[in-house]
């Protein structure tokens, strides 16, 4: 089959270096446009571009997917089918446009966690099993018929960063199975409206600064696993003299407190502790606003709270 491809981050690459190496046919690359990034706005090309680079492949680079030239351009490609991995929502006359239709993989067993940020989401709820989806892509979002899916666990520990290059791999490998099966037609299709029945839906909409902040009023778990749901990006944040606190890594202490929610104690020089209803959050990779990213005890050497 002819197969386009459209990504954008680090997560798609696995999943296009995985179809290169079996074998398929990629005709056509689309990805973000190049854009300035960093303190230096300097020019940045996408993760997909700079691979699609390296192994030759022809780079599409719409600002707009209803762009005429930009459709015209991808109808003269000929493609079977089209695959997508992390790009953004695909207008109906581009999902629409191949024969076999367009897939895309989802890091989320569907029909939870649709949306945006699905590995946060499922971390930061406490989940204990997710896993990556393949589905034909229709009007609404994450919606279409499922075709294959893959379990795995959250580990109590895991942050979104572990748990985003797990699923990454293991996505790369079921898009392949899915693509093999549509070529050979075997595969069947499973209308996300049937599982949903009876199911509590959880959504994964994007992650804004007030989802970020801590609120020590909770349970220790629950602060626990915003931190986790967020580390590294866009990180879990409190104020702490009167800057933005941004704290990657932690360890829970579930005890009863003799400090208030949100109040700290430390000695200074190897633990700095935050108090929430029912237990202790031990902050060990934290960011004090205008410093950068460190260990706890290189933290506290620099600093007398």
């Amino acid at each position: 089959m002819r197969i386009i491809f459209m990504g954008t981050p680090e997560f798609a690459v696995a999943s296009l270096e995985a179809l290169l190496d079996s074998g398929a046919e990629i005709v056509g690359v689309v990805t973000a446009p190049d854009k300035p990034a960093g303190r230096g706005q300097k020019i940045t090309q996408s993760a997909v571009k700079r691979f699609a680079e390296a192994n030759g492949l022809k780079i599409l680079q719409p600002e707009k997917l209803r762009d005429p030239q930009f459709l015209a351009e991808l109808k003269a490609l000929n493609a079977d089918l089209q695959v997508v991995v992390a790009f953004r929502m695909l207008p109906e006359v581009v999902w629409n446009m191949p024969p076999k239709g367009t897939i895309n993989l989802h890091a989320s067993l569907l029909p939870q966690y649709r949306g945006a940020a699905p590995i946060n989401w499922a971390i930061i709820n406490g989940e204990k099993e997710s896993g990556v989806t393949t589905f034909f892509i229709k009007q609404e979002i994450d919606t279409g018929a499922i075709l294959f899916v893959e379990k795995i666990t959250i580990a109590d520990d895991v942050t979104a960063g572990e748990y985003h290059d797990r699923l990454m791999n293991k996505g790369a490998g079921l898009l392949v199975k899915t693509v093999k099966a549509i070529e050979s037609g075997r595969y069947t299709e499973q209308p996300q409206e049937q599982l949903a029945e009876g199911q509590e839906l959880k959504h994964a909409p994007k992650i804004f600064k007030d989802d970020c902040r801590i609120d020590w009023q909770q349970p220790v778990q629950k602060v626990y696993n915003l931190i986790r749901g967020l580390s590294p990006y866009p990180a879990a944040f409190t104020a702490l003299n009167d800057k933005t606190f941004k704290i990657y890594g932690a360890n829970k202490e579930e005890s009863n407190p003799n400090i208030q929610p949100g109040e700290f104690d430390t000695d200074n020089r190897t633990y700095l502790k935050f108090a929430c209803t029912d237990g202790y959050i031990h902050v060990t990779d934290v960011q004090l606003e205008g410093k950068k990213r460190m260990g706890i005890e290189e933290f506290l050497r620099g600093v007398k709270l």
